[in-house]
């Protein structure tokens, strides 16, 4: 339904309540117009419009479509503390002006009809809209979380690209130039070929940087979970970090970037595929190792793409991990999803692994 016809039907419905309730005339006309300009107004300002709606409430005894959409319009757009108590100290007007009303009239409806009404046409169309906001900046949030965890992946691809390409030719040139310096060459040949040398292993030194740039600019590390989990949260997860044993350092950087991955990859995992569900994130401090666990329950209903989890993410976290000298194990079952990586505490011990 378009704007504009929801404006007109909520002008036709109350006002046919009001001509069927006796009234006509130019009061009919004035309340008609007055219900259109609150309508017209209720996107721009919805805490006046729902006061409005209120107010003609309060004169008709109808305004009961009024109600609701202005209502729900300014559960919506609730946002600040202010708003609560603006739309708070309305209610609560409200509600006083009908069981006074009630009181003072004789042979009027019981106090608890009044209420009633206010429930279903005030109270229920706030909270609808309440929820209906809080549900779309949940998305929101959850949409922006995948797309930052989208995009740094993609870099770390391109990076790898770089490095497997770009890296490999420059060599090859590297290699010709030293054969050709040593080879049966004027001074002013072996000269240039021994600049184009020089040239093709700094450029290559120069894309080895700008891949690590890539892969770890500003790399988070296992001191950074806490700040993932905290900005999960902040987009509606419902994430809970357990932590067992005697807490180490990951003298490692790979492993410590490696750990926080794993616990990136586990959360956006569960919430594109399992949204909605508790996640666990453990770490458990062995001896020598570190296991970093992300789990979730698995939703009632699958969704579409949870057959396709587990794809190119899962594939680069597992030789991330490996790189770092540890192992990766998914455990998908019926009633849980889990994320194994077991990364080792020193440098020597993943060189070994390697």
């Amino acid at each position: 339904m378009s704007k504009y016809a929801l404006v007109a039907a909520v002008v036709v419905a109350d006002t046919a309540l009001l001509w069927l309730d006796g009234t006509a005339g130019w009061l009919l006309a004035a309340y008609a117009v007055a219900v259109a300009l609150t309508m017209a107004a209720m996107n721009r300002l919805p805490f006046a419009a729902f006061l409005a709606a209120l107010a003609l409430a309060v004169l008709t005894g109808g305004s009961l479509a009024l109600l609701v959409c202005t209502g729900f319009q300014a559960g919506h757009r609730i946002s600040a503390r202010r708003d609560v108590i603006v739309t708070a100290c309305a209610l609560s007007a409200y509600v006083c002006v009908l069981l006074l009303a009630v009181e003072r009239s004789p042979g009027a409806q019981e106090p608890w009809i009044s209420l009633a009404r206010v429930v279903v046409l005030t109270a229920l169309p706030l909270l609808a809209g309440r929820y209906v906001a809080q549900e779309r900046e949940h998305l929101r949030r959850e949409r922006a979380l995948i797309a930052e965890q989208e995009r740094l992946r993609e870099r770390v691809r391109i990076a790898h690209d770089m490095h497997d390409s770009l890296g490999h030719l420059l060599s090859l040139v590297s290699v010709q130039a030293a054969a050709l310096e040593v080879g049966p060459l004027s001074p002013g040949q072996q000269l240039a070929v021994g600049g184009l040398a020089d040239a093709a292993r700094a450029a290559a030194v120069e894309l080895h940087e700008v891949v690590n740039a890539l892969r770890s600019h500003d790399a988070p590390g296992l001191d950074d979970i806490d700040d993932l989990v905290a900005r999960s949260r902040a987009a509606g997860a419902t994430v809970t970090i357990e932590s067992s044993g005697e807490a180490l350092p990951l003298t490692d950087p790979r492993a410590s970037h490696a750990a926080y991955r794993v616990v990136q990859e586990g959360l956006t995992n569960a919430v594109k595929h399992a949204s909605g569900t508790p996640i666990t994130v453990s770490l458990d401090w062995q001896p020598d190792a570190l296991l970093v666990s992300v789990a979730n329950a698995m939703p009632r209903r699958p969704s579409s793409s949870s057959s396709s989890s587990g794809g190119g993410g899962l594939h680069g976290l597992t030789e991330r991990v490996a790189a770092a000298g540890g192992l990766l194990r998914i455990h998908p079952g019926p009633r849980e999803f889990r994320l194994v990586a077991m990364l080792p505490l020193v440098p020597v011990l993943a060189g070994a692994a390697t």
